[in-house]
């Protein structure tokens, strides 16, 4: 599989901006899928054989507008992003302060005698018209000046028939500014009567609203990845360097693989790596919810933003930069903020024909009232002004990027790491939770409860057997045996011809004994008589623990039964999912009678029972077709093809790498609750989401007809052209704010303010 490219983009304004350069990239022959994010202004894109980077950038500068391929250092490119856009946020700053020095003056010479406020006597349209239009003019064009990007982009996009809200705000304020430096030419020869139809002030109002809409909508843009700026914060800008027998103090950015970093009480961890020397605990709260401090001592792991609690160490870095595990959940978080929910396909489709249907609506109501209503050019041209005017398509763009943004943002503060929109919508839609039992359900470090010898063996000399079998396996129940092994002190012997036989057990050689430890199938298979433990077997069952026979040259030597603990979490997250209306169900390689012992004390009412590991995805699969949306919970190795097969698969962090990957949702903490939190989360989202579209599609299908006279026709009032300019640059400030709400996503409930 080709991996992503990811490019930043500039010069977009709004919904129809970020399809037209989706539509331009998509049409190379060399680009697989493409997705356009308006709110975080990035390009995403999966390569097909032949690509060339170059071609995106082309085909981008042709749409009209800049690319730039983003580097795979996430943690600075971030923080250069971050830099940029406070640098931004100021230059807007500083532009609106202009607009408005000179803006308002405008506003109080061109319509203060309607509201009866005084004029000085040279500014008197009656004595002076010349001074009375021309310092109009003169107050109007540093709104002009300042707001040329829009006419650069507007009409350029207007020429290659993509025409964009830069575009409406182009044509419309030409028109009002045109037609103003005619009626100042008409008063320079002579005809006064013109000094009633300028519209300067509109020219000037409309812009320095949308840019004041525009700064306000930045401001809360930048909030909306605040969750991403967090996590940087968590790594040191510097860190303490071993390099030639002396320790030295570099930037982070500079620690390379195989650099041993000397850590002191108090400070946070760089990078990943493994303690070479000392021993201290460490606080891993913000990756595992662990609040308990953690012991490192020499070979143990170290991970990357982790605070080092009462002791120094050195550690030797193994994974750095865009490696530690810190940057890949900036990763996850920045692609799942970049990434589309498919709630947002019919607001893409409708920004596409948006801004057309708008020029043409304009058009249409200015010439109705001038041909057939009768009504004069300049109340035409009010119509026109605020047709275009008004009918923005950011807000439509903005409605789920900005949702997802910061409901991502969200879950990642709360160790929920949700990989895209999809997922979020889909997580929306469940009925179902389906949830594996070790590690999920159950803490996954089961101990030995039982161990009842056959024959002449003693309890120690068969349970040595037993752990030597096994110190091979990796299986969570080889980790038991051997535990109560070591505990008692018993010596391993030598292990020959081990084999791992998956779903029933183990075979090995022992010295010159031939051992099996495995369940019921496994003897079967081998002809071995087991029934003379029959009844244990059922007892032991009942109980909740897994238990095992174990034979020796052929002949039945005992059984042993190993048990879970489960998570004080499991039944009050099985409790709220159930009060949620969400089915419950788990899934498990153990007997019926143990799987059911375990469901009973989690609150879960459906087992399946018995699934070898290659039979999880097949399950998930039987209980889609039955017409359910479900979650697949899991964390093993052999969870990976059940999370993939699920609608969304959620995985527990503390599990194997594989699950993670195979997972539409991560979870770092390790705690079922996350399950039923990151379910509220996608709701509250989805939800969000929702409220946004119906504002965004409700304020166009009001504002157009009410700026095309529709009232009008009726007595009612008109939509000045500068009303419409407020009305606009708030509809998208509103979407963006309606967004923020998210923030106070409470993880025990929701809570609108």
């Amino acid at each position: 599989m080709s991996e992503k490219k990811e490019y930043k983009l500039s010069g977009m304004t709004c919904a129809a901006c970020a399809m037209t350069v989706e539509m331009a990239v998509k049409d190379l022959d060399t680009v697989e899928d493409v997705s356009v994010n308006l709110a975080t202004e990035r390009l995403s894109l999966l390569p097909k054989a032949g690509f060339d980077s170059q071609q995106v950038l082309d085909a981008v500068a042709e749409a009209g507008y800049q690319a730039q391929e983003k580097g795979k250092d996430r943690l600075s490119h971030v923080s250069e992003e971050a830099a940029m856009k406070a640098q931004e946020l100021e230059r807007k700053k500083q532009e609106l302060l202009i607009l408005l020095v000179t803006a308002l003056p405008l506003l109080y010479i061109s319509m203060g005698s309607m509201v009866g406020l005084p004029l000085p006597s040279f500014l008197n349209h009656m004595a002076h018209p010349l001074v009375f239009v021309l310092s109009q003019l003169l107050l109007t064009l540093p709104a002009v000046w300042i707001g040329r990007g829009f006419y650069q982009r507007g009409f350029r996009n207007l020429i290659k028939k993509h025409p964009n809200m830069d575009s409406l705000i182009a044509v419309g304020t030409s028109a009002a500014f045109f037609y103003s430096l005619y009626s100042v030419g008409q008063v320079f020869l002579g005809h006064h009567a013109f000094v009633h139809q300028l519209y300067f002030e509109s020219v000037a109002v409309i812009i320095t609203l949308v840019l004041l809409g525009k700064y306000m909508e930045s401001s809360a843009k930048g909030r909306t990845s605040q969750a991403i700026q967090s996590l940087l914060e968590l790594v040191p800008s510097q860190a303490t360097v071993i390099r030639y027998g002396e320790a030295v103090t570099i930037d982070t950015e500079d620690i390379r693989v195989g650099d041993i970093i000397r850590i002191k009480p108090g400070e946070r961890m760089p990078v990943d790596g493994l303690v070479t020397e000392g021993q201290t605990f460490v606080d891993e709260s913000m990756m595992t919810g662990e609040s308990v401090p953690i012991e490192k001592k020499v070979g143990d792991t170290i991970t990357s933003a982790t605070i080092n609690q009462n002791g120094s160490i050195d550690y030797q870095a193994t994974r750095v930069g865009s490696d530690t595990t810190l940057a890949q959940i900036v990763r996850l978080v920045e692609e799942a903020q970049g990434s589309k929910a498919p709630i947002a396909a019919l607001a893409d489709k409708i920004s596409l024909y948006f801004v057309p249907i708008v020029l043409s609506l304009a058009a249409l109501s200015a010439m109705g009232w001038y041909f057939l209503a009768g009504e004069s050019l300049s109340f035409s041209l009010s119509i026109f002004i605020a047709v275009l005017v008004i009918a923005c398509p950011c807000a439509l763009g903005l409605a789920t990027p900005t949702a997802i943004m910061v409901g991502t943002g969200k879950g990642a503060e709360n160790g929920i790491l949700i990989k895209s929109g999809q997922a979020l919508e889909a997580a929306y839609q469940l009925d179902t939770i389906v949830l594996d039992k070790t590690g999920t359900i159950t803490v996954g470090k089961p101990s030995l409860t039982d161990l009842l010898p056959l024959g002449d063996l003693n309890r120690s000399d068969l349970l040595r057997l037993i752990a030597s079998a096994e110190q091979h396996s990796e299986h969570p129940l080889a980790r038991a045996i051997l535990a109560a092994a070591e505990e008692e002190g018993l010596d391993l012997l030598p292990v020959s011809h081990f084999e791992a036989i998956i779903g029933r057990g183990l075979s090995a050689r022992v010295e010159d004994r031939q051992i099996l430890v495995g369940n019921e199938s496994l003897m079967k298979e081998k002809n071995i008589d087991s029934s003379a433990f029959q009844e244990q077997l059922l007892e032991l069952s009942h109980e909740g623990k897994t238990a095992m026979f174990v034979a020796i040259d052929g002949q039945l030597a005992g059984i042993l039964a190993v048990a879970d603990e489960m998570k004080s979490s499991s039944l009050s997250a099985v409790q709220e999912l159930h009060s949620m209306g969400l089915e419950v169900i788990m899934l498990t390689g153990d007997r019926e009678e143990t799987a059911t012992a375990i469901a009973q004390k989690a609150g879960i009412q459906k087992v399946i029972a018995g699934v070898l590991p290659d039979g999880k995805a097949a399950a998930i699969n039987n209980l889609q077709g039955a017409g359910k949306k479900l979650a697949m919970v899991g964390d093993g190795i052999n969870d990976a093809p059940a999370l993939v097969q699920a609608d969304v698969g959620i995985a527990i962090g503390s599990g194997a790498d594989v699950a993670i990957e195979s997972a539409d949702v991560v979870l770092m903490h390790s705690d079922l609750q996350d399950v039923v939190k990151a379910i509220k989360l996608s709701q509250a989202t989805i939800r969000n989401i929702k409220e946004n579209l119906f504002w965004a599609f409700a304020y166009n299908t009001l504002g157009i007809p009410i700026a095309m006279g529709l009232l009008h026709l009726f007595g009612g009032p008109l939509l000045n052209p500068m009303l419409a300019g407020l009305a606009m640059s708030l509809s998208s400030v509103s979407v963006v704010a309606n967004a923020l709400r998210l923030g106070r996503f409470k993880m025990k409930g929701y809570t609108e303010k």
